[in-house]
């Protein structure tokens, strides 16, 4: 029987943890993994942090203050780890798994929103801006935001003939696998043969898009590496925390996006009793 119809991500729950030696963990295990390495799945909470992205910009930390700022070498900008958010890292193989990058960060937004879902919570995605956001006024409405992804038909196009409301990848910088180019996603550069069979792919034009947070509020943060199609980083959802160190950034890089937990829209749950949840997601929605 081989690994993927045997597939099994029991979570793995560190606990309280620092940011920096499970960074490096990550890294090492990432790296030293082979076609027949079981894939995991790590639960933790970390000790206040600043982590910035490849893509993070100085000027997005107004003051640091006492909290360490760690530069990394997922996707995205600038985000903040501290007690009382649910930190996880899936450590998959995606080409074993059977789906690419758009896929799996889809998953992992979904077993977000159904662990929101348990606490009845709606979460929502909004276009352009990855992770999970809910409405601040009515945190449990099922309304439909305006700004959710709206799916584009990718039909058979000629070389010359570009519609509008899709954009060209330039010839000159493409990512794999998923064919994207999201500033959050960190992954490798086709080498020359790759890139020759990908250059005249499309992604939809709101990915670009000017994201509108109004009275919305962002509960979890996402973002990841993949290295060799295997991924590490992921995301992070609010339990019940201080929210004050989000004020002293822009976080993810937008300018006056408000961070909020369960707590501060009226959910009391226990930590262990999210990650509980959310694990049983992840390994659910990620799989195979």
């Amino acid at each position: 029987m081989t690994l993927q119809n045997n597939w099994s991500l029991t979570p793995i729950v560190l606990g309280n943890v620092d940011y920096l030696p499970t960074y490096e963990a990550m890294q090492a295990f990432t790296a030293a993994r082979t076609t027949e390495t079981p894939d995991q799945l790590w639960l933790c909470e970390h000790p206040s942090i600043y982590t910035q992205g490849l893509a993070g910009r100085a000027e997005h930390i107004f003051n640091a203050g006492q909290i360490p700022v760690v530069q990394t070498n997922r996707g995205g900008q600038v985000t903040y780890h501290g007690p009382g958010q649910v930190v996880a890292y899936p450590l998959l193989d995606l080409k074993r798994a059977g789906y690419f990058i758009k896929e799996y960060v889809y998953r992992i937004e979904e077993a977000v929103i159904r662990t929101l879902l348990h606490f009845g919570v709606t979460g929502h995605r909004v276009a352009g801006a990855p992770g999970i956001y809910v409405r601040l006024d009515d945190p449990g409405s099922h309304a439909v935001l305006a700004q959710r992804p709206k799916k584009i038909e990718q039909q058979p196009m000629k070389k010359d003939v570009i519609p509008d409301d899709v954009v060209v990848i330039p010839d000159d910088v493409v990512v794999i696998p998923g064919l994207t180019r999201d500033p959050w996603i960190a992954d490798q550069v086709c080498n020359d043969n790759s890139k020759a069979q990908l250059k005249h792919n499309f992604v939809p034009a709101d990915h670009h898009a000017n994201p509108n947070f109004t009275d919305l509020g962002k509960i979890a943060a996402l973002g990841i590496k993949v290295s060799r199609n295997c991924t590490y980083h992921g995301v992070a959802l609010n339990v019940a925390m201080d929210l004050e160190p989000y004020t002293r950034i822009n976080p993810c890089g937008y300018a006056g996006l408000r961070a909020v937990d369960l707590s501060t829209i009226g959910v009391s749950a226990a930590w262990q009793e999210v990650a509980d949840v959310l694990g049983q997601k992840l390994a659910s929605y990620l799989a195979p």
